[in-house]
């Protein structure tokens, strides 16, 4: 069975709306779009790159698909043609409540029974990567249809905007895969792996 990485930029307050650019949404008057930018760096990039190796499918939530439709088959060339290359040839998986026209090519309407749309998709495919797509984090988060989570966080606090942790989640342990990883401008690479069972409880305060 395929692995899903839940690949997520978010400040410390936890915020990962829109973090490329200022048009990216503005759902709710966001006036903060592209946040991310000032912060990233060469370092930054590279870890990037890094955990997109051996990614063979995309699973996508509208809004993060017409973004990505919109660029990244344009940009083929130039610094951000690995990534172009590697995500204009994969296979995109798109959730979706409406019944968009997908143009970019090698994509798919997911159906409306999510659970069972993901677990098809990880028996074709080993590593299936969400990026972005806070709407349908939540609902992965909720069921526990992930194995990984790549967030990054940077020292940036914004108070508004919509966040990674949004209600959507269900309790759970997570274990740390390795140190963490900080650019030079401050930015913290997290990378969890799901575990098994919830979390549990204690009492400080019969500590000896």
């Amino acid at each position: 069975m395929g692995t899903i990485h839940l690949d997520l930029f978010a400040t410390l307050d936890l915020v990962g709306q829109a973090p490329g650019g200022p048009d990216e949404d503005t759902e709710g008057g966001f006036p903060f779009g592209g946040w991310q930018a000032p912060l990233f760096d060469q370092s930054g990039g590279e870890q990037v790159a890094a955990g997109m190796r051996g990614l063979d499918a995309l699973l996508l939530g509208r809004k993060t698909y017409d973004i990505f439709a919109g660029y990244w088959p344009k940009h083929d060339e130039g610094p951000d043609g690995g990534i172009a290359t590697l995500f204009n040839s994969v296979p995109k998986y798109v959730a979706s409540r409406g019944a968009p026209h997908l143009e970019w090519a090698g994509s798919t309407l997911l159906g409306p029974d999510l659970v069972t749309a993901v677990n098809e998709i990880r028996d074709r495919h080993e590593n299936i990567h969400v990026i972005g797509s806070l709407d349908l984090v939540q609902s992965l988060l909720h069921e526990r249809l992930f194995d990984r989570l790549n967030l990054w966080l940077h020292p940036v606090v914004l108070g508004v905007g919509k966040k990674v942790f949004d209600g959507g989640e269900v309790p759970a342990n997570l274990t740390l895969l390795e140190p963490p990883f900080t650019t030079p401008k401050g930015a913290v690479l997290l990378r969890y792996a799901l575990a098994e069972g919830t979390p549990a409880t204690g009492d400080m305060t019969t500590r000896s």
